[in-house]
């Protein structure tokens, strides 16, 4: 499997915001507020193969949306896949919209 092709693919119609990928003990990051160049050069990192069928899991990271959601590297006995992950919504019992609306009057009132 191809790193970077398969990144492509699993972030396509989303927005990075950041990412940060494990490949042995190199690191490859790529930091929010980045520029075209800073993304291109990003991209040509990942640009190897690597084994994603079973045995031994290669990569390991996390990938941040602009909208708030992630992936994150899945695994299953050493096959492995980005995973698209959303947010679960807040349980009506920890959604507490009056004590967030009297914190924002009080932001306000200073």
């Amino acid at each position: 499997m191809n790193a970077k092709l398969e990144f492509i693919s699993a972030t396509q119609g989303k927005e990075v915001l950041c990412c940060e990928i494990q490949v042995g003990s190199q690191i490859v990051q790529l930091t929010t507020g980045w520029t075209q160049d800073e993304w291109d050069e990003f991209i040509a990192s990942l640009n190897f193969e690597y084994d994603s069928g079973y045995g031994t899991q290669e990569l390991y990271g996390t990938v941040w949306y602009k909208d708030g959601t992630w992936s994150g590297r899945g695994e299953y006995d050493g096959s492995e896949w980005w995973e698209y992950n959303r947010c679960p919504p807040i349980p009506k019992q920890l959604n507490r919209l009056d004590k967030v609306r009297d914190q924002k009057i009080d932001e306000l009132s200073k």
